[in-house]
């Protein structure tokens, strides 16, 4: 392989390991294959330009031509002339597309699903990084600018993505941009003196000198890429290093224990309720009655910093099989058990397990921990619900409203943790919380008329364009504009609860989800919700709903508390099959009770997700699945050459002298070859017992194999130059035992180097070569006896006649 040649390889692997990041992106991944062959296809065509040779704009631009003939083949075959050169109609389909991709793109949450529009901007996009990678690279031959576009690739990746798995695509994206380098190290090293890689072995020669640069180099980049991910990690200001995770998941422990210190998941919560198709994140069934009460909780927020709420550090333990019972509730409190079984989404990958509240149990496989507090599981070691299907035992608990009435003071500890509030809150808050529940007689009374304040007679409206806002003065804005989402009232509720002596937190989950026509209930994104959480010793933890048109008044907060005049709420049941919808009435005139039961007579359509429906036909998908297959089974040939060369040349047979010639020459020509693979350079100046001992020596063989190395040099000895040589036998054996000792003596990167890239299949171009040069001699020759046409010339009579 030329170094230009091995130069356009590195540029296309390095591209396509940058490409990797945005695996996260969209699902399925499938795109990348469909990348992978076309950027090769790409890269193949500047090889031959620079081949021929073209001038240096002719090359990209043949580059750009390939490139562009296979978009069209793909995305706009039947809007194509011949269904491959792109005319208006193609030109008019990709602006379509592109515009589609745009669109979807700002639509729907990561991971997107794969539609037409998004697939051509990944493999256009694909395609448009390797052409600039391989115009710098290989055609103007400078590798070290090649770097940015593949770092601006790698960064739009990364800005996007969760951040689940960045290191690995840093990894990927930096090896191949080092091999990139390392490669036109190379490729300018060779123009100084050939460079043996096998010759690394020699001792003390020549040869190992002259690979030591590209040794040194090697070693120098991946000390530099060890320092680049390791020392930011010894460094707390960095807070991380550079492959800092998103702070998700179990951090040290042993076994069964460790600390979890998550970060906020209200940061996707606006765009979920945002989105234009409500795709379904799990489906369920359950034993319970009354799905209106069928809250999914994933986390608990019970760090109030006057700006935002966040799940404090949390001791977790392994997931016991039976739940101990929920902190506060006493045994005189009705409830009832119920069984949900949950299907998540195999796009869905959230830390935590959403679980009714308070769960009693969980049947689930993969690697989850227990949080005691707030009785949430969430993953360990990467885990996540993507395709998660588990079963949760959970406590429908029903207490009266005269048990949350006369529920006694909670426990000192529990009362100073939750009712903590900053000293930067505006004083505001603490003032419209008393103005709200005046003339209560205790804690129920205020949060029940916080709720109510809140969702039906406070005036608010229900808005998720609202931003979020920061600050310590958020919840006072909010309190004066009255127009948010669930995060707002949620925040507003459990921040004046907290103001009030009352102990309060933030849960963030998911609301009742819609019926089926199965007896199954579908969760969507626009489902996603977070609302305050009470705590009444006895009851324990008390849902409260303050956001309007969303969810489900609970049962207890029914009852008119004093001074209040709101009519009692009907809850939904499974029989009317009522789901309160994720969006505001579009009906004005509605009145906030009739928003609250959500008799507005107004629902929003739920939208199926936009299938792909085009796409090339079928005789175009199964060429592109043959293209495919012989991409991936091309790094394999020389593994595959070299073993059936091995079969040939060991299995040679014959009782005749020619054929015991043959069969000792082929056993000799197998053995220098499996000491090339391993190292050891064929030296042809060498007789065969020389080699032998060469062999023997740097192979560091044992006794038994150096011995076999000998018989097979003494045996094409005999057959060289002896009148009538002796025969030999079992060199098929000592072949083989000779390859074991080579691979006994060396290392694992030597091993895998033999056997997935054996030098020696060097051979196979040389045959090559030789079989194009014999067919070029022999058309020649055909062409040179090929009968020519007479050639007229005037007689010697004529002449001689006009001469005279």
């Amino acid at each position: 392989m030329s170094g230009r040649t091995r130069l356009a390889l590195c540029a296309a692997l390095a591209t396509l390991a940058a490409s990797c990041a945005l695996l996260p992106l969209v699902s399925p991944a499938t795109w990348i294959v469909q990348a992978a062959v076309m950027l090769a296809v790409q890269s193949a065509v500047g090889v031959a330009a620079r081949r021929v040779p073209l001038a240096r704009p002719l090359t990209v631009a043949a580059q750009a031509l390939a490139a562009l003939l296979l978009l069209t083949l793909v995305f706009a075959h039947g809007q194509a002339v011949a269904g491959i050169v792109p005319g208006p109609d193609a030109v008019r389909r990709f602006a379509d597309l592109f515009q589609q991709g745009s669109a979807d793109v700002g639509r729907y949450a990561i991971p997107a699903p794969l539609s037409a529009g998004i697939r051509l901007l990944l493999v256009g996009g694909v395609l448009v990084i390797g052409l600039i990678v391989d115009t710098l690279a290989v055609t103007f031959r400078s590798a070290a600018p090649a770097g940015l576009p593949l770092l601006a690739l790698y960064s739009v990746a990364a800005g996007l993505s969760d951040g689940h798995a960045d290191w690995l695509w840093f990894l990927l994206a930096a090896a191949g941009y080092l091999a990139l380098l390392l490669a036109e190290g190379r490729d300018r090293l060779a123009q100084w003196g050939r460079v043996f890689a096998g010759a690394a072995r020699t001792p003390g020669g020549d040869p190992g000198a002259a690979v030591a640069p590209v040794r040194t180099g090697r070693r120098i980049g991946a000390v530099a890429l060890g320092a680049a991910l390791l020392v930011p990690l010894a460094l707390p200001s960095l807070q991380g290093g550079l492959l800092g995770g998103s702070g998700t998941g179990v951090g040290p422990g042993d076994g069964d224990g460790g600390t979890i210190s998550a970060v906020n998941p209200l940061v996707s919560l606006r765009d979920s309720l945002n989105v234009n198709e409500d795709r379904t994140v799990m489906s369920l069934r359950t034993t319970s009655s009354d799905l209106s009460d069928l809250y999914l909780r994933i986390v608990s927020l019970d760090d109030f910093d006057g700006v935002t709420w966040k799940p404090s550090q949390r001791h977790v333990t392994g997931v016991p099989d039976t739940f101990p019972a929920p902190a506060g509730l006493a045994p005189d409190v009705r409830r009832t058990e119920i069984t949900t079984s949950v299907a998540t989404a195999d796009w869905y990958a959230q830390d935590w397990l959403p679980m009714p509240y308070p769960p009693s149990g969980v049947r689930i496989g993969g690697t989850w921990r227990y949080e005691p507090l707030g009785m949430t599981l969430v993953g360990d070691r990467g885990q996540s619900t993507r395709g998660a299907r588990y079963q949760v035992r959970s406590l429908d608990v029903e207490p009266t409203p005269e048990q949350l009435a006369d529920a006694p003071a909670p426990p000192a500890a529990l009362r100073r943790e939750y009712t903590k509030v900053p000293d930067s809150l505006p004083g505001a808050v603490l003032a419209t919380a008393l103005k709200v529940t005046d003339g209560a007689a205790n804690h129920y009374e205020q949060a029940v008329k916080l709720q109510d304040w809140f969702a039906l007679n406070g005036g608010f409206q229900y808005d998720t364009q609202v931003q979020v806002g920061t600050g310590p003065q958020a919840i006072e804005r909010f309190l004066k504009d009255k127009r948010g989402f669930c995060v707002h009232f949620s925040f507003a509720m459990a921040a004046m609860a907290r103001t009030l002596g009352i102990p309060a937190r933030v849960a963030v989950g998911f609301a009742p989800g819609s019926p089926q026509a199965d007896g199954t209930v579908a969760v969507g994104l626009r489902d996603a919700h977070a609302w305050p959480e009470l705590y009444f010793e006895g009851v324990g933890w008390t849902r409260f709903e303050p956001t309007p048109t969303r969810g489900s008044t609970p049962s207890y907060t029914r009852s008119d508390t004093p001074g209040d005049s709101v009519p009692t709420p009907t809850a939904p049941t499974r029989e009317a099959g009522g789901t309160p919808s994720a969006a505001p009435s579009a009906n004005r005139s509605c009145t906030p009770q009739q928003r609250r039961l959500d008799d507005c007579g107004s629902t929003v359509p739920q939208t199926a997700l936009p299938r792909d429906g085009g796409g090339p036909p079928w005789y175009a998908a199964l060429a592109w699945a043959l293209g495919a297959a012989v991409a991936l089974a091309l790094p394999l040939t020389p593994l595959l050459w070299r073993r059936r060369m091995r079969t040939v040349r060991l299995g040679t047979r014959g009782r005749g002298e020619g054929q015991a010639t043959a069969r000792v020459l082929a056993a000799w020509q197998e053995l220098t070859d499996t000491a090339w693979d391993f190292g050891i350079v064929p030296d042809g100046s060498q007789t065969p017992r020389g080699t032998a001992a060469r062999i023997a020596r740097l192979g560091r063989l044992e006794p038994a194999a150096a011995a076999g190395v000998h018989r097979l040099a003494d045996a094409v000895e005999q057959v060289l130059y002896a009148p009538h040589p002796r025969p030999a036998a079992g060199l098929a054996d000592d072949v083989r035992a000779v390859a074991d000792g080579l691979r006994g003596g060396s290392g694992r990167g030597a091993r895998l180097r033999a056997t997935f890239a054996p030098r020696s299949a060097a051979r196979l171009g040389w045959a090559a070569s030789a079989r194009w040069a014999t067919l070029r001699t022999r058309t020649a020759s055909s062409l040179a006896s090929l009968p020519r046409p007479p050639f007229h010339r005037p007689s010697l009579r004529r002449a001689s006649g006009q001469r005279g």
